[in-house]
């Protein structure tokens, strides 16, 4: 198997179909692995929507290097070890770059991050559990009114993970990241199957009752 940087249009179906989330991100890098001419898997890297993480990670004259590693997705059944081949060739591609990649694993999926612990990222912590509003039918939050105040959709924990490709750039983040370096979480991982979406657990918070759309 080999990893090639790819337009943003040539993993888009690979995404939509097997990513829970269901949806694109915002993506300035592309990346496809293969086996042969056939892609079997797709990593994107974009800037967060949150200007407040890309501050937050390592000060504000950091923030413009801040990228996400917002997806990353491969066929069922291909060896065990090629999502971290995949990871550190694309990291190994970036090396020249001024990137600070960070990604997430996401505890309501059942995900510990175990693809960014062999390819030596950064372990910060997890995230705070938090609630948003919430639109039935998982419209856009645009759509949000006021008839809707009592419903709030639940945004499960994330271990964050951070990695700088360029070794001397590396050494400087270290000394301005504002996150401690922790010992890896560790744990079952649970696994998806290809066309499974993210359910989010919304709760009524005039009831007290629950349910996942």
């Amino acid at each position: 198997m080999d990893v090639r940087r790819v337009e943003t249009q040539e993993v888009r179906d690979v995404i939509l179909y097997k990513h829970y989330a269901g949806r694109m991100p915002s993506v300035s890098y592309a990346f496809g692995l293969f086996d042969g001419d056939d892609m079997v898997g797709a990593l994107t890297i974009g800037k967060p929507a949150s200007n407040s993480l890309c501050v937050g990670l390592a000060g504000p004259e950091h923030s413009p290097r801040v990228y996400e590693l917002n997806r990353l997705v491969a066929r069922d059944g291909l060896p065990e070890n090629s999502m971290s081949f995949f990871v550190g060739a694309v990291l190994r591609e970036l090396k020249n770059t001024d990137l600070i990649l960070v990604s997430y694993a996401d505890t309501g999926m059942g995900h510990h991050g175990y693809v960014y612990q062999a390819t030596n990222w950064w372990y910060t912590g997890a995230t705070k559990a938090r609630t948003d509003k919430y639109v039935p039918g998982n419209k856009h939050s645009r759509h949000y009114t006021n008839e809707y105040n009592h419903l709030r959709k639940v945004r499960t924990s994330k271990h964050r993970y951070v990695f700088v490709p360029n070794k001397r750039l590396r050494r400087v983040v270290m000394s301005d990241l504002k996150y401690p370096i922790l010992p890896y979480p560790k744990g079952d991982n649970d696994r998806y199957s290809l066309g499974d979406t993210q359910r989010h657990l919304v709760l009524n918070t005039l009831t007290g009752e629950s349910f996942y759309e």
